[in-house]
């Protein structure tokens, strides 16, 4: 499987990656534009811009844009994170032309009808309501502000509701103009795909474009910080995050591990402690994420009222222990679910153009799969436990709790605790 990268003048990047045998193929346009792209009065746009693409172009209607790709048994879909938004299909290899033309349509020609925006704003407003009546979304939420606070990295993708239910269409229309220009976007695709065709294909639709320079969104910066809702739900939720580095920064490989490590399996020293030894919880996990400029380790955990101040706890102590006595074993474990984990989710094509696209935003180019696990390889026990001692001790933290949650620590005991 060979990686091919070109560029057109205007900017537009096209990426993809020939997997012989296949028979189908995913591909899709990543605008690198999201959430974190907005400023305060465009909160939530992105992602209202994402369901209007599908709700009628100049040639298609809402109707034909669906039955385009699900005639040919194919599958079309879209997304909104804080960094980007995609638009992308699986189809057989016979209709990836199709697929591209769908695509390029919904990206370049919506029209916003102003009665289709009506309709979409009520969708996107019963969306926003579920998201509050599911606890262990919302958190996450209320964990994001108070990580980054004030910032556009900390508000939420979907937007107040005071917002979505004013945007008109010229705000939509202006998002586009402001952040839809040939440098923002990158064709990327993976399966039974011909690189050649693909670049013929996007100059013909995309070649046209004018480059136009998008706003720079703002360096992240992490506050940290206490969000508490009290309510009389059936689990106490629980949501700290600690600072941890970005994409860009090879120590992410560290924090992948360690998290792993920490809260990432059944194996894992969290889940052991906390739900096996204690039986505290039914769910705990712990994850690193990150974006360009920086990132977060993220521990979760739901539990009952009057075991949340235990399971706290014992999570900072699970955390300044495995700075101390993270062994070589624990730390291979991790390392190779972690490569297991990224080799077989390649194995789909949809999975691998999601990596192409996110690589190319990130770092302009497609590093090998051999210099990732290469990097995988090198994260040594040493660092494993130097990285644990850096958070458990001094990464500044967040914290988000929600439902009968009155017996709870602070942040402040947290973080004395953590001092001790």
């Amino acid at each position: 499987m060979t990686v091919r990268q070109d560029q057109l003048k205007n900017g537009f990047r096209i990426v993809s990656e020939h997997m012989p045998g296949l028979q189908s193929a995913a591909i899709g346009i990543w605008v690198t534009a999201g959430a974190r792209n907005e400023r305060i009065e465009q909160n939530g746009i992105a992602h209202f811009l994402e369901h209007m693409a599908f709700k009628g172009t100049k040639r298609r209607s809402a109707l034909q844009i669906a039955e385009a790709i699900e005639d040919v048994g194919g599958y079309i879909n879209a997304y909104t994170s804080r960094e980007v938004t995609a638009y992308y299909a699986r189809v057989l290899k016979d209709d990836v032309a199709l697929a591209m033309d769908v695509i390029g349509d919904i990206v370049l020609n919506p029209i916003f009808d102003p009665r289709e925006i009506e309709v979409e704003r009520g969708v996107i407003l019963q969306e926003i309501g579920q998201a509050y009546d599911t606890p262990d979304d919302v958190i996450f939420d209320w964990l994001q502000e108070q990580s980054y606070h004030d910032q556009p990295l900390g508000r939420t993708i979907l937007g107040p509701t005071e917002r979505v239910s004013a945007f008109s269409r010229e705000d939509l229309s202006g998002f586009v103009a402001e952040h839809y220009g040939p440098e923002q976007m990158i064709l990327s695709a993976a399966g039974a795909v011909d690189h050649d065709a693909l670049m013929k294909t996007a100059e013909e639709m995309f070649g046209h474009l004018q480059p136009r320079k998008g706003l720079i969104p703002e360096v992240a910066r992490f506050t940290g910080g206490e969000a508490r809702q009290e309510k009389e739900l059936e689990q106490a939720h629980f949501a700290l995050a600690l600072e941890s580095p970005g994409y860009r920064d090879d120590a992410i490989y560290t924090a992948q591990i360690y998290s792993t490590a920490l809260g990432g399996g059944m194996s894992s020293r969290l889940f052991q402690e906390v739900r096996e030894t204690r039986g505290l919880c039914y769910t705990i996990f712990a994850q690193a994420g990150a974006y360009a400029d920086t990132g977060t380790t993220t521990i979760y955990a739901g539990t009952s009222a009057d075991q949340i101040g235990e399971l706290a706890t014992i999570t900072i102590d699970e955390m300044k222990r495995a700075a101390e006595d993270m062994s070589p074993e624990e730390v291979a474990r991790a390392r190779a679910q972690m490569k297991a984990g990224m080799l077989m989710g390649l194995e789909s094509p949809s999975n691998r153009a999601e990596r192409l696209a996110r690589l190319v935003q990130i770092w302009g180019r497609v590093p090998s799969l051999e210099d990732t696990v290469a990097k995988i390889d090198a994260v040594s026990t040493e660092d494993v436990r130097s990285f644990a001692e850096q958070i458990a001790a001094q990464a500044p933290a967040a914290l988000a709790l929600y439902g009968p949650v009155s017996g709870a620590p602070t942040l402040a005991d947290l973080q004395e605790r953590r001092a001790a």
